[in-house]
């Protein structure tokens, strides 16, 4: 997901905190033998971000297209121009309604949004409100540290879980580990959702992280990236970068995760993001086909 500006940037509210921290107790075994069956219990699909340059119906009908059939939205997506273009966080429940119809008639599934809020308790509960009339599981965001309370405290009221996201350093403070293990201790609403691309931007192994952060991960963002250390780097199509995804895989699997697996794409390919999306799903399925 890429930085996000303006209202929808919320870094800037983002209070200073020690990004250092000790690894939670309550993190898993990854050395236990796995129980899952990843081709069957690992919920596959594409989080909508990777058709940004669409709006949200014509987002709807590339994934469709490419036979996927869980999808990650976002909230500041184009509604589309039966709402004036408005992003979907500003539209009513009875807009809201109309989108999920969209999905139903598509055959899709949404169990997780991405949403993102300022430095207002009110801005975060309308974005809640939003994902409970989609009826998800867990959000997808980047709480501000200085709020991880109230927000723990709200997603606990509205039954749905929060799954933290990292951007890279000099955007979040997430792109360290560590701290994303503090905001996890003591909020038992707070979960991880792990970007694979992002971590190297900042230095950091994703298979390394994804060790560290056992036991807490809910969602990926499957994304590669070319190399270590530059932020100013674009993805690029899964199994062609850095990122060791057969290890990965196969912590993953070790650790029985059982979550969703959301292809992203912040690079928009030629003709649109389609083709890669449907390279990137065989090269998911051949991987996986080989675990044990």
């Amino acid at each position: 997901m890429k930085k996000i500006t303006g209202l929808l940037f919320f870094a800037t509210v983002i209070f200073a905190a020690c990004n250092n921290a000790q690894q939670s107790s309550t993190t898993g075994d990854s050395t236990s033998t796995s129980s899952v069956d990843a081709a069957k219990d690992w919920k596959f699909g594409v989080a909508l971000w990777t058709f940004h340059d669409v709006n949200f119906p014509q987002s709807l009908d590339k994934t469709d297209s490419a036979g996927i059939v869980y999808i990650e939205p976002n909230t500041f997506h184009s509604a589309g121009p039966e709402f004036k273009d408005s992003m979907i966080l500003q539209l009513s429940p009875s807009g809201i309604e109309k989108l999920k119809a969209l999905i139903a008639q598509k055959g899709l599934k949404i169990e997780s949004i991405y949403i993102v809020g300022d430095s207002t308790i009110g801005s975060w509960k309308k974005q809640f409100d939003i994902a409970k009339e989609f009826g998800v599981e867990y959000v997808t965001t980047e709480p501000p540290l200085n709020m991880w309370n109230s927000i723990d405290s709200l997603a606990g009221a509205y039954g749905i879980k929060v799954a933290i996201h990292e951007h890279w350093k000099g955007v979040s403070h997430y792109w360290n580990t560590d701290t994303t293990l503090m905001a996890i201790q003591g909020h038992p609403n707070f979960g991880v959702c792990a970007d694979l691309g992002h971590w190297p931007k900042s230095g950091v192994d994703p298979l390394d992280a994804i060790k560290k952060l056992s036991g807490h991960i809910i969602g990926i963002h499957l994304k590669d990236i070319a190399a270590y250390n530059d932020p100013t780097l674009k993805d690029v199509v899964v199994g062609t970068g850095v990122v060791k995804f057969p290890e990965i895989f196969a912590e993953l699997k070790k650790q029985n995760f059982n979550g969703h697996i959301y292809i992203e794409r912040d690079s928009i390919e030629p003709g649109g993001n389609v083709a890669s999306v449907m390279q990137e799903l065989k090269y998911y399925n051949d991987q996986v086909s080989k675990l044990k």
